[in-house]
């Protein structure tokens, strides 16, 4: 039995439960998908029909954690309503023909009183776990709250992971599922840098675990079996922590290993990693 409430948090903030909306939004959703892997949780949310938050000053916003879990991501006030016409978008929302003025797009506005459970408070959104918006009066168990602060995945373009916290990540699905889900649903031409050296390296993951399964592969043998990197390793064996992993470019799955290899090929050129850097090929 839970001796602790989100009520519980709501009130101790200074917010009336009665004013807070909780959505929860599903990584099983494709089009939520889409914005998640982008960074654009807050843009997705705010595109909801017309008087969904009539009663409401705050919305707190939940992103399914396996299961009827559910990962606190952010209390949000909001501001204002507009119609969702193209020229009231949300920048950078990928399904633009989505707006076509039948619904409200809500200018809300991210509060700072609850920042330091964000990432880290779990609670069991429950039985009733398709029903994604429900009244912040509703009493939810509070399963969990992370001693560590967890790093959000903000979207591919502005990943770059240190090895050790690649590492972290690569091993611990438990706690960051949301990264998993993301990093293995895409193809993708990778970028790694030796910030000892500033020497680079480019590769493609084309595989089944798309970029999760090869960048898992540097995470257990350090080289990911580049020649180049195994040299550098047999010279200075701890080098690999200072590896630094980012993306150059994200890629559908449906392409072929040779359309892949051929972009890969194409960084390559444009970074001078054969003259430069670390590839060999």
């Amino acid at each position: 039995m839970s001796l602790l409430f989100l009520t519980d948090i709501i009130k101790r903030v200074g917010l009336d439960p009665k004013e807070v909306k909780l959505i929860r939004h599903a990584l099983s959703d494709k089009i939520f998908k889409k914005y998640f892997e982008i960074g654009k949780i807050k843009e997705y949310t705010q595109h909801q029909k017309k008087d969904f938050s009539k009663g409401y000053k705050y919305w707190m916003v939940f992103i399914s954690d396996g299961g009827s879990l559910a990962r606190f991501e952010g209390l949000y006030t909001v501001l204002n309503e507009l119609p969702d016409t193209k020229e009231n978008m949300p920048e950078g929302c990928p399904d633009i023909e989505e707006f076509k003025g039948n619904a409200s797009i809500f200018m809300i506005e991210k509060m700072d009183v609850l920042a330091d459970y964000e990432g880290k408070l779990i609670i069991e959104w429950g039985k009733s776990a398709r029903s994604w918006a429900q009244k912040g009066t509703t009493e939810k168990p509070i399963v969990a709250i992370q001693a560590k602060q967890l790093k959000v995945f903000e979207g591919f373009e502005k990943l770059i992971l240190p090895y050790d916290e690649l590492k972290e990540i690569v091993e611990n699905k438990h706690i960051y599922e949301s990264w998993h889900t993301a990093l293995s649903s895409v193809y993708a031409v990778y970028l790694i840098t030796d910030i000892i050296s500033g020497k680079q390296y480019v590769g493609s993951a084309y595989n089944k675990g798309g970029l999760l399964g090869r960048w898992t592969i540097y995470i257990e043998t350090g080289h990911g079996n580049n020649r180049k990197m195994i040299e550098l390793l047999e010279e200075f064996p701890n080098r690999y922590r200072q590896f630094e992993f980012s993306v150059l470019q994200i890629l559908p799955k449906n392409l072929s290993d040779e359309e892949v290899i051929n972009v890969e090929n194409l960084w390559k050129k444009k970074l001078h990693t054969r003259e430069f850097g670390l590839n060999e090929n």
